[in-house]
């Protein structure tokens, strides 16, 4: 259990000590690099993407249209370096259409 403090501290800064103190970075960052997807991707390709999941600095990306898999699987790179910038830091590693 977190410590109290007898101070006044922000919201953000209580749940990132909350975060840190309950090791559960790993699991916010899967939701991140999820919500990145989302946003960086637009509808067109949202539309066709069952799953989005970032298992040790690989992200998992489930399509149903393998034109489009094959499609985004030239610029792999480019997706994996918009998604680091958007999270702001290098989180994915690797990119896995499938």
């Amino acid at each position: 259990m977190a410590k109290r403090h007898s101070s006044h501290i922000p919201l953000s800064e209580a749940l990132s000590e909350f975060i840190q103190e309950n090791k559960l970075q790993k699991g916010m960052d899967k939701v991140d690099a999820k919500e990145a997807w989302i946003k960086l991707m637009g509808n067109g390709v949202n539309n066709y993407t069952s799953a989005v999941e970032l298992k040790n600095e690989t992200l998992y990306v489930s399509l149903s249209s393998s034109v489009l898999r094959e499609e985004l699987s030239l610029g792999k790179t480019k997706i994996i370096k918009m998604i680091n910038e958007e999270l702001g830091k290098e989180l994915v590693k690797k990119l896995v259409l499938r």
